[in-house]
Formats: C-alpha cells, sequence, structure tokens
C-alpha cells in the first residue's frame, strides 16, 4: 500500500469536518510551500543535487528552520537512493512520509493532553502578549463545556491592562465563571483562589492564564515557579499541562520565544495560533524538531471551533492531499 494511501486511511478515522478544517486553515502554505513543491517534481526529469538545493530553499522558506531542513535533505537522499528512485514526482510521496516522521519522532510524544480522572485538572497557559493566548482559553473553555465539563479561569495575567476584562468577556460568551482579583494583584494569590474555588464548586477544569512579558526574563521566571508551586502545593502533581502559546506567524521569533519559556518553565505542550494566518506552516515541524515538545493545538480560524487538537497526518494531508489525489488518478 502506498504511503499516501495508508494517510488517507490514517485520518479517515476521523471526521471528515476536521479534514476540511485543516485544508482551509492551511491554504496559504498549502499555495506557498505545497505548490512550490508540486512545480519542483514535475519541472525536473530526474533526482540530482540541483533538485535538493531548490527543495532545500523552499522548505526553509516555509519556515521549517535550517537545522530540520538540512536532517530532512539527508533523509531524504538516504531514502531516494535506498529505494533507487529516479522520477521526481516518486519525491513527493517520501517528503511527505518524512515530514509525519519528523513529527513522530520515536514515537513516544503523546499529543493528547494529561487530563485527571475523576480529579481536578490544571493547565496554566504561558506566553507572550499579543499571541492568542486568552483567546486560546476561551476556545478551549468552550470545547472542554461542550464535552460537559465543569470549567473554570483564573485571570493570572494581573500586569497587562486589559487582561482581566479580556478573560471576563470570555467568560461570560463560554458561560464559565472566572477567579480573579484586582490589576496589579499578586498572580500566585490568584492561582490559590482559583484552586480553592475549583475544588468547592468541584470543577474538572482549571485554565489558568499567565503575564506573558519577556522584558525582564528573571521576573518572568520567579514568577512562573511561584505559581506552579501555590498550584503544587494544593493540588500535588499539578499542573497537568503547561501549554505555551505561539503566533505562528511570528515564525522563527515565536521559536526564540518558546526557548525562552522553556527554561523558565517545564512546557509539555505547544499551542500554534494563527496558522491559517500564514504562508509559513512549515514552523510546525521546527518547533516539534528544535524544541522536542509536542504540537498539541492549532488555531485554524476565527470560529469557536476552529482550535483543533494537532494531528500529523492531517497536517500533511492538509498540505499535500489534492496534488497527490491527481497524482494518484
Amino acid at each position: 500500500m502506498s504511503f499516501f494511501k495508508k494517510l488517507k486511511e490514517s485520518i479517515s478515522r476521523q471526521t471528515e469536518a476536521v479534514t476540511e478544517k485543516f485544508k482551509q486553515g492551511l491554504e496559504k502554505t498549502r499555495n506557498s510551500f505545497a505548490e512550490k513543491v508540486n512545480d519542483l517534481v514535475y519541472r525536473y526529469r530526474k533526482v540530482d543535487e540541483d533538485f535538493f538545493e531548490e527543495l532545500e530553499e523552499i522548505l526553509i522558506g516555509a519556515d521549517v528552520g535550517v537545522t530540520t531542513v538540512m536532517e530532512l535533505i539527508d533523509e531524504l537522499k538516504e531514502e531516494v537512493k535506498r529505494r533507487n528512485i529516479q522520477d521526481p514526482r516518486e519525491v513527493q510521496a517520501v517528503i511527505s512520509e518524512k515530514l509525519v516522521d519528523i513529527y513522530k519522532g520515536d514515537g513516544s510524544f503523546d499529543n493528547e493532553l494529561n487530563l485527571q480522572q475523576d480529579a481536578l485538572t490544571v493547565i496554566l497557559f504561558v506566553g507572550v502578549n499579543g499571541v492568542g493566548k486568552t483567546t486560546t482559553i476561551g476556545k478551549l473553555a468552550h470545547k472542554f463545556k461542550s464535552e460537559g465539563k465543569k470549567v473554570l479561569l483564573a485571570a493570572g495575567d494581573t500586569f497587562r491592562a486589559g487582561a482581566i476584562e479580556q478573560l471576563e468577556v470570555w467568560g461570560e460568551r463560554v458561560g464559565v465563571e472566572v477567579i480573579k482579583q484586582g490589576s496589579g494583584s499578586d498572580p500566585a494569590a490568584v492561582m490559590y483562589d482559583a484552586v480553592q474555588a475549583a475544588k468547592a464548586r468541584k470543577a474538572d477544569i482549571l485554565l489558568c492564564d499567565t503575564a506573558g512579558r519577556l522584558q525582564n526574563k528573571v521576573n518572568l521566571m520567579k514568577e512562573l515557579e511561584k505559581v506552579k508551586r501555590v498550584i503544587e502545593r494544593e493540588i500535588p502533581g499539578a499542573p497537568h499541562e503547561v501549554l505555551l502559546v505561539i503566533d505562528a506567524t511570528t515564525g522563527q521569533n515565536g521559536l526564540s520565544q518558546a526557548k525562552t519559556f522553556r527554561e523558565a518553565t517545564d512546557v509539555t505542550g505547544i499551542v500554534l495560533t494563527k496558522l491559517d494566518g500564514t504562508a509559513k506552516g512549515g514552523i510546525v515541524l521546527a518547533i516539534r524538531n528544535e524544541m522536542d515538545v509536542p504540537v498539541k493545538f492549532v488555531g485554524l480560524g476565527e470560529k469557536m471551533d476552529d482550535l483543533q487538537e494537532f494531528h500529523p497526518e492531517q497536517y500533511v494531508y492538509g498540505l499535500f492531499g489534492d496534488f497527490m489525489e491527481k497524482q494518484e488518478d
């Protein structure tokens, strides 16, 4: 069975609606990155060094990241040699296969959230201002509530003007309670109140916002450490997830932000927002390969249900599905 048929079989287990969301959300990247790859494989008559050099440029242009691109090109060369591939069009399937392999790595990654059974789950959100952190919290609150879970929000960003009010707007929209204090309050005190409230109200999930300033890394680290300490003292083993929110449109800058937050706290997963707004969706692979942290959710649009769990197969199919369908016909 060809890789493409296996890919289709894998995503057929998920709903058509999810497949369509990934296709629509990745349209800009597909129109840029995937079409260039498609053009490349049809323009060349043989797979040679010039072919690989041009492919390298396309991948770097899609923000896959230089380190990841070099590894990918080396692996492609080995695979082409091993399979004795002469026709460049056959390389397209190998590229797709390797993109899935890069993301899955050794298979130890689990994209699913670490939700506690019959106990409170605490999820901490970190990231710089303007990446869509509060919107992500609101959309996840909507997702969990629609699944029948009792959700509370903690307004831990007491630093940014309007942050508490913004979270309250989402709370009202989704229909969940927001635990807050005044602007300038100690974020750790807010978290303490929120945990107590979540326990008293027998909540299933507590989603915690935090400040996103990076100007003083030392203060950021101390603040996050204190917040985590307070949560863990009240609920051993919590927070159960620390999700770093990154704006996909910032490209490699988002990767450097990610590394800073990784130094400040134990990030367990990435939420990549605004993936539909960039033609450089290769950042997904750069983050996975260079951060060694799974992308757990991606933002594929403005609607409430456009925050989707990340599936590498859906991602690759969203990029190359149309082209490979034509090739199979």
